[in-house]
């Protein structure tokens, strides 16, 4: 055996076991990295969800308060006026019905929706004329 290989195979069963406790822990350091950093990708996709979540969700309360307005106007207009009507605004849609009541009672209905959300409000009114008279607007969860 030469010299060079009776070196090295001391230098093996000398050193050998601290290079496999280094190999193996610069593996596990490696994984827990590598499992840190997709927890890290997963969340921030989770929060961008929840952000496009909220941010849609305040554009179809907009949208239902925007065509509750509408409707407010057309009974100010046409204070016999009840139906339905329809509105495209924006990202979304708005769809309010006003239902006529005793005397000057009037409900009105209205929700927008954004993508797949949906916020309605509901309206109610005890006197439309010589001014309109709102008793109660508040977000509902179904008509």
């Amino acid at each position: 055996m030469s010299m060079i290989s009776r070196k090295l195979s001391m230098a093996t069963r000398r050193y050998g076991n601290r290079g496999y406790v280094m190999l193996l822990s610069v593996l596990v350091v490696g994984a827990v990295a590598i499992a840190v950093a997709v927890s890290l990708v997963l969340l921030g996709v989770d929060f961008s969800r929840s952000g496009f979540a909220i941010e849609q969700s305040s554009a179809a309360k907009g949208l239902a308060n925007a065509c509750a307005e509408t409707a407010l106007e057309q009974i100010r207009e046409s204070p016999s006026f009840s139906g339905v009507a329809t509105l495209a605004l924006g990202d979304g849609t708005c769809t309010y019905t006003v239902i006529v009541g005793s005397g000057q009672n009037r409900t009105v209905n209205a929700s927008g929706t954004v993508g797949t959300v949906v916020r309605k409000v509901k309206i109610t009114l005890d006197t439309i004329t010589p001014k309109i008279n709102i008793t109660s607007w508040q977000e509902v969860a179904d008509f």
